[in-house]
């Protein structure tokens, strides 16, 4: 078994690797960006490395952070989900430098991070694919062929792509044009490469997954399945094992597959064979090379636990079990509790933690990074923590998790809380007839129940959210540049923070925060939100943003004529990119910030004159 292992993530899941590496006995070695100095991470580590570098590429710097490896003497790098978990460059860079990557062959994450190479290996082992095509498509004339052939609705996909990233759904040939080149340059810009391919796209169909996990004697097994409909804009929000309404004959056929699609590729480590489950069918999706966000469900009906599994696979140690050992026993449900504000298209609420309490009851765990005063960065994905409950069957489970949301407490920022609470009492969600289409299709319902959403949780009507900064002029408590002083004595680091608190009208003749460019994050964590609206002063013309985030695109130019809901650029917050929309008629007057600018909240981002 390893002695030491160095984590290459942040947040919930290094927390969780940690708790499994200590668990086996092993030393934990964490890295960090300059602003993770203070996350929960970083204080349980033996060791912490600071990584140099702009926030978000350093967890993203393979060599950078093998080097603190070598440093530190650890034997293996684990890299949790995102990041460089899919990397196969990575993985091959860690064997090169004597460390074990704990995951799958770079051969495999390579293949199966192509969409049409995986298609392709699928449907040689005899999984089945959805209809489309094996080999990627350049011409709009060519998708419209196939959308004759397949019937509209189509998808076009980035082959590198997941998360949502690259994915264009296209009703009629005259949108293949737009279509296509959005795909192409979404695949370009995220995953450096502008392939993508065409599939049939399915009506409502069911997010269904298989965990699966093989080891290097070759035996490989799976862990049931999960049910991940409940989404939004293609990425998952609430998750469920065993999946509802799946009927024995559907489930049997399917976890089969999955372990002909491991088998095939002499899969290593844990892994998901995602599939979409409609009717009585069920197609192949994608494989998720590492351990999935929603893993600790498996592991509440299982009471098999994934992680360690990982570590001692990659230590060359064979499966603790065996197939005939693995049973399901009852029903758990996980709660993604995200800083984002559902009542306005799940707007991503970067800031402090106040309070973080999480519910001491029976059968209900917590995956989390949290702690009072934790700092939500900007720079990062928004999931706060992760509520798993455990029942005897589903509709206890179900009324464990509204009970456990009711007393999970997370003040100072808007959560994700009032989702999950609204989507348990749904009878579309009781009766497991939540689809992957289903929760956009109904989030305006959840608006309209606002106050009686936040009533059930104790919340009063008039502070179920907290002042719109945007078009506030009220005075606003904000923090100034913090200054840091450091000792740092072989890697190990010891810091203090001083800021200055200030109001808007004290800090009106400060210099703004410096602005940094920054680089697309990686794919799989990405969402494609809802357009959101900008800030104008009552239609002024003066659009600004609503939030800390960081300007990906800018798509007009000065001078130039703009109508009423015409894109203006696109923002990126927390991972997750907010198309600017014009309020207005008018001619652009000035764009005030450049493409790769980070912003601040009511920052002024152009103006569109009569």
């Amino acid at each position: 078994m390893f002695k030491k292992i160095l984590i290459a993530n942040r947040g919930e899941i290094a927390v969780r690797i940690w708790k499994a590496a200590k668990e086996l006995g092993i030393k934990v070695v964490a890295c960090a960006s300059e602003p993770d100095r203070q996350a929960l991470h970083v204080r349980l580590a033996d060791e912490v490395y600071i990584l140099s570098g702009e926030p978000t590429k350093v967890y993203l710097d393979g060599p950078q952070i093998i080097e603190a490896a070598k440093r530190a003497g650890a034997e293996a790098i684990h890299p949790g989900y995102g990041f460089l978990a899919e990397n196969a460059d990575f993985a091959r860079q860690c064997g090169e430098a004597g460390i074990v990557f704990i995951g799958p062959q770079p051969d495999v994450i390579a293949a199966m991070g192509s969409k049409v190479e995986a298609r392709r290996l699928m449907s040689k082992a005899g999984v089945p694919v959805v209809p489309g095509t094996i080999d990627p498509v350049t011409e709009v004339s060519a998708v419209q062929e196939l959308g004759s052939k397949f019937g509209y609705p189509i998808a076009i996909k980035a082959a590198a792509g997941g998360g949502g990233r690259g994915l264009r759904v296209v009703r009629s040939a005259d949108e293949v044009e737009k279509a296509l080149a959005g795909a192409q340059r979404e695949g370009l810009n995220y995953f450096g490469s502008n392939e993508v391919y065409v599939e049939k796209y399915l009506e409502r169909p069911h997010h269904v997954e298989v965990q699966i996990i093989g080891d290097n004697q070759g035996n490989v097994v799976h862990l049931f399945e999960r049910d991940c409909s409940a989404q939004r804009r293609h990425q998952k929000l609430t998750e469920e094992s065993p999946a509802p309404k799946l009927s024995q004959t559907v489930r049997a056929k399917l976890l089969d597959a999955a372990c002909k699609a491991a088998s095939a590729l002499k899969y290593r480590s844990a892994g998901t064979i995602e599939c979409l489950v409609w009717g009585e069918e069920f197609y192949f999706l994608e494989v998720n090379t590492r351990v999935q966000v929603e893993h600790p469900i498996t592991e509440m009906v299982t009471g098999i636990d994934i992680v360690k599994e990982q570590i001692r696979i990659a230590a060359g140690l064979p499966l603790s079990f065996k197939q005939a050992d693995v049973v399901a026993r009852g029903v758990a449900i996980e709660c993604r509790i995200n800083a984002e504000d559902p009542f306005k298209s799940f707007m991503p609420q970067p800031g402090k933690v106040t309070k973080f309490s999480v519910p001491n009851i029976p059968w209900v765990r917590v995956d989390s990074a949290c702690y009072d005063g934790y700092e939500i960065l900007p720079f990062y994905d928004s999931l706060i923590a992760k509520l798993v409950v455990w029942g005897r069957d589903r509709d206890e489970a179900i009324a464990r998790t509204e009970f456990a949301l009711k007393n999970l407490v997370i003040d100072g920022v808007q959560t994700t809380i009032p989702f999950h609470v609204w989507l348990l009492q749904q009878e579309a969600f009781k009766n497991g007839d939540v689809d992957t289409t289903w929760v956009e299709a109904h989030a305006k319902d959840m608006v309209a129940e606002k106050d009686a959403i936040n009533a059930s949780l104790g919340v009063k009507a008039d502070l179920t959210a907290k002042p719109d900064s945007a078009n506030s002029d009220a005075p606003q408590i904000t923090r100034l540049a913090e200054r840091q002083f450091e000792v740092t004595v072989n890697q190990r680091v010891f810091t203090v923070g001083v800021s200055e608190l200030a109001d808007s009208a004290r800090i009106e003749s400060v210099k703004p925060i410096t602005k940094t460019k920054s680089q697309p994050t990686p794919a799989r964590a990405l969402a494609r939100p809802e357009s959101v609206k900008p800030e104008t002063n009552g239609h002024s013309g003066n659009v600004k943003s609503e939030m800390h985030g960081l300007v990906k695109e800018i798509l007009v130019k000065p001078g130039e004529n703009v109508k009423v809901g015409q894109r203006l650029l696109i923002l990126e917050a927390m991972k997750m990119e907010s198309e600017i929309l014009a309020k207005r008629e008018g001619k652009i007057a000035s764009i005030n910030v450049k493409a790769g600018e980070t912003v601040e909240a009511k920052a002024l981002l152009l103006v569109i004159s009569d």
